[in-house]
């Protein structure tokens, strides 16, 4: 397979937030590998910007050591990386003051795409948005670019959005969600989409359920501080989960264009019917061997934050109603796994008398690791005595479907910054989109904390509390197994 990259247009890149970690980790590395594959043009350039006092050189050294240290394999290359540092620039800026910001104006080119990354705590969007038009830095093609969260409430989300659009027009702002990113969400739509084998089949006649599970082997960790003022349903299920629900969910859009399918995706969310709390099951992790408990990772005894949660949704239109879709999501558990798995109905009756129970056909969507997709298929066991029946899967890895290459799949910051360039918000959340989304999640929470509810204990490594087996269990159906 021949893989095209097509370069984009010249653009100046500043990074507010330019040394902090996810700069480090995701959008510096990011970048690196699109100027390795020659998507960058020549004349692009990076420009950091933070508080710190640093020369040019400095930055660059800084930037050299997180490339060292996130870059891999053979893109791990000196002579690349020095011709990459060429492109990066530095400014010291005062996101609340006025220091720095004539110098970062002064900076900027004419005939380019100008965007603006705020990796940044959303606290600090307003006095970036308004210092960024008040010094006359943007444009009218400029974009900029938000991290979630995007408020913690309705309200909060409502003012953020607000504050943004004193300054900048929707079609400027690229609210961004990594999972959107993932080769593997994308390739949802494709076989949605571009494929009639599964479009007939894709409703509640068909389908008894779907899965989507986010699974992580970690706890906490640094965040503790941050994570339990929000918790696995603000952090996880109110932006992740909702979009991958949202594309499992929508309706063919009219043509693959931003708003066609931004607008899919939001009467997926006012689809969304209220959760009854009998279908909420919410945890936190205990102590382990070698490993704190939640409590002792946040340092808060009486803590009522979830580390993880499961719930049951339903999406009350024509295609949905009545299917299940059951989210789950946490921290320390079995494995580190993201995959959605579409379940359909077993056959309306077996031709082939008593045999051991079947599970029906589902395909299997993996996210990370092991980016694929799965069908499974009842066939005949091999050999002689009867007709014995089987499931096996008829399996997709990319690496195996589409040669080495596909094996190296971009990460989803590197696509994500270069749609921000292109212009392409069909990966980004619209600021009604955001709204709505809070606009579902607040009674949730609001209930759980009116109700006094608090998190049931679960083991380190495990699939989670035991209620969540249940979840499933009592409409006879079960979770699959979390695997790495």
């Amino acid at each position: 397979m021949v893989s095209r990259i097509i370069p984009v247009d010249p653009f100046d890149l500043t990074i507010f937030g330019g040394t902090g970690d996810l700069a480090r980790r995701k959008i510096l590395p990011g970048l690196y590998r699109r100027f390795w594959a020659e998507q960058m043009p020549e004349d692009a350039r990076i420009i950091g910007a933070a508080r710190s006092e640093m020369s040019r050189k400095d930055f660059q050294d800084m930037v050299r050591e997180a490339l060292l240290e996130f870059v891999a394999g053979a893109k791990r290359d000196t002579d690349r990386i020095e011709a990459f540092l060429d492109h990066i620039h530095y400014v010291a800026i005062d996101a609340k003051g006025e220091g720095g910001w004539p110098d970062l104006k002064a900076m900027q080119r004419d005939g380019v795409v100008r965007a603006f990354y705020f990796s940044v705590a959303p606290g600090l969007f307003g006095d970036l948005a308004e210092r960024l038009h008040a010094h006359g830095i943007t444009d009218d093609d400029s974009r900029i670019v938000v991290e979630k969260p995007f408020g913690r409430d309705l309200a909060s989300a409502r003012t953020l959005n607000a504050t943004l659009a004193e300054h900048f027009d929707e079609h400027q702002i690229y609210r961004i969600d990594h999972y959107l990113g993932k080769e593997t969400v994308q390739n949802l739509m494709a076989v949605r989409f571009g494929n009639i084998l599964f479009e007939p089949l894709w409703n509640a006649q068909y389908v008894d359920h779907i899965q989507i599970t986010v699974a992580e082997t970690v706890g906490v960790g640094g965040r503790g501080q941050y994570y339990d003022k929000s918790g696995a349903m603000r952090d996880m299920i109110q932006n992740h989960l909702m979009q991958l629900l949202c594309l499992i969910a929508m309706e063919p859009p009219h043509q693959f264009d931003p708003d066609a399918v931004r607008d899919e995706k939001l009467k997926v969310i006012r689809a969304l019917d209220p959760v009854d709390p009998s279908d909420i099951v919410r945890g936190q992790y205990g102590a382990a061997k070698g490993t704190k408990s939640y409590l002792e990772d946040v340092e808060d005894s009486g803590s009522a934050t979830e580390s993880f949660i499961a719930m049951k949704v339903h999406v009350s239109n024509w295609r949905w109603k009545g299917t299940p879709f059951y989210l789950r999501t946490g921290k320390r558990l079995r494995g580190r796994a993201s995959e959605i798995a579409i379940i359909f109905k077993k056959t309306p009756h077996s031709i082939f008398g008593e045999q051991e129970e079947q599970r029906g056909n589902a395909l299997v969507i993996r996210l990370q690791p092991n980016e694929g997709m799965n069908l499974r298929v009842t066939i005949k066991e091999p050999g002689p005595g009867g007709m014995r029946l089987v499931e096996v899967p008829l399996d997709m890895s990319f690496a195996d479907a589409l040669g080495p290459e596909a094996a190296d799949i971009p990460d989803a910051y590197e696509r994500l910054i270069m749609d921000v360039i292109r212009g392409n918000q069909t990966l980004f959340m619209r600021g009604d989109e955001v709204e709505a989304a809070w606009a579902w999640t607040d009674p949730i929470i609001d209930g759980w904390e009116a109700r006094g509810d608090r998190p049931k204990t679960y083991e380190p490594g495990s699939s989670g509390p035991e209620e969540s087996a249940m979840l499933l269990h009592r409409e006879g159906r079960r979770w699959r197994e979390i695997r790495e």
